[in-house]
């Protein structure tokens, strides 16, 4: 159900955009991974307490004594959910609604290529897009790690960590694609789908701040990614990330099917 010579288009025409993000990704993670020094906990602790809404608003709620719980807040509060998201948006928006606003896509399904097959072929894209991301952080995390600190990383829970993270990824890359199936304008993917990714982060963020604002966690998706679960094993946080690579699987297929049947206007 792919088109090859579609997703060869799609690859020759976004792969500088995919080398941005891995070098902006390459620079917080290496950075970050260099300042873990357990020595520092005081000092960071110290800033936390004299900072603690712009600190708990960006994930980084506690002062960590191991490597993981070091990465899992200063990397997976905010960092590595808020670059790939903005590569989401980006792609996604690429991928179809850019075809469609410009006319491209009549030529395109002009030809032999079924509407399943492209909408199918232009989702793999995607997915796969951020399955390099989640796969290149891991590597990255994990080599700079044995570099720096050989030893100090829990790999094996570090691994399903960044399962987890794929998980977020594939919830938000399929808000924009399915988004981008239900418009013909690009503005409006960009309005709906983009903005509810966003505002997800934001009240993410506002859920963090004070315990009052705790109860708007329930209303975004991030709360599913429970890193500090992951991380001690709890079965709840499993669940939350297969009930994020439900939500995703879903709408993709919804996107694929709506995009299949629609009357496009071009």
């Amino acid at each position: 159900m792919i088109s090859k010579t579609l997703f060869l288009r799609e690859t020759k025409s976004n792969y500088k955009i995919v080398l941005i993000f891995l070098a902006v990704l390459t620079m917080y993670g290496s950075m970050v991974v260099a300042m873990f020094d357990p020595k520092l906990g005081e000092s960071l602790r110290a800033m936390a307490e004299s900072m603690p809404q712009i600190f708990s608003a960006f994930g980084m709620t506690s002062v960590a004594d191991t490597l993981i719980d070091f990465l899992a807040s200063y990397l997976y509060g905010m960092i590595f959910i808020f670059f790939p998201l903005i590569f989401i948006i980006l792609v996604s928006n690429r991928i179809m609604a850019r075809y469609i606003e410009r006319g491209s896509m009549a030529y395109l399904l002009a030809t032999p290529t079924k509407r399943s097959t492209v909408a199918f072929t232009e989702a793999i894209f995607l997915i796969i897009g951020c399955f390099i991301l989640a796969v290149y952080v891991t590597v990255l995390c994990i080599t700079t790690s044995a570099i720096l600190f050989p030893g100090d990383l829990d790999i094996g829970r570090f691994i399903i960590l960044n399962i987890g993270l794929f998980g977020v990824f594939l919830c938000f890359s399929g808000i924009c694609y399915c988004s981008t199936c239900l418009f013909s304008d690009s503005k409006y993917p960009y309005a709906i789908g983009a903005s509810l990714c966003v505002v997800f982060v934001l009240i993410k963020m506002i859920s963090q701040v004070s315990d009052k604002a705790d109860k708007f966690k329930y209303a975004t998706p991030l709360t599913l990614f429970d890193t500090s679960g992951i991380i001690t094993g709890e079965t709840s946080a499993y669940i939350g990330i297969l009930i994020l690579y439900g939500i995703g699987i879903i709408l993709y297929g919804i996107g694929i099917r709506y995009f299949s049947r629609r009357d496009l206007s071009i």
